[in-house]
């Protein structure tokens, strides 16, 4: 048995130690917003946030959660305190960027993001690249998914005036 807190519930799962967090979320759980892509951690499309930090769910052993807090695209909103059915700064800016072309890996984006702009709430463009280099878009929407991070970034910004 393995007890974490997900989108500030509860849970505890018994499942094989070695199981990836992604297939517990989607399979054991229904949270599919997290979605597979490489399964090496090399793409980013299943990044979610583990105790505030990004963290790709495809190589992260439940067994290794033990006690954490981890936060999926589904949660985002609420991990910031927001009412149920708002959404989180970085959510609200993608779709006003209209960041998404696909938007297969945008959850992962969304999620890379917002970890990002809590670690640096007004990246520069180098920032910003570094901060997303390991999440792929094969869409490359990556003009559109900058020019979403900034306005997240102003947005948070003008919240905390």
């Amino acid at each position: 048995m393995v007890n974490f807190t997900l989108n500030a519930q509860a849970v505890e799962i018994d499942v094989a130690e070695d199981t990836p967090l992604l297939w517990v979320l989607r399979d054991k759980l229904g949270l599919t917003g997290t979605k597979f892509g490489c399964g090496i951690a090399q793409c980013g499309a299943c990044t979610v946030h583990v105790d505030g930090q990004a963290r790709r769910s495809c190589v992260t052993p439940v067994s290794s959660l033990e006690g954490s807090d981890v936060t999926t695209i589904e949660g985002l909103a609420a991990s910031a305190g927001l009412d149920e059915g708002a959404l989180h700064p970085v959510q609200s800016a993608w779709i006003e960027a209209q960041a998404p072309q696909c938007g297969y890996c945008q959850s992962g984006q969304i999620m890379q993001a917002a970890a990002l702009l809590s670690e640096s709430p007004e990246p520069t463009d180098e920032e910003i690249n570094a901060g997303m280099a390991g999440n792929l878009c094969r869409c490359m929407a990556y003009v559109r998914i900058r020019k979403a991070i900034k306005i997240a970034a102003a947005s948070q910004s003008e919240g905390t005036k």
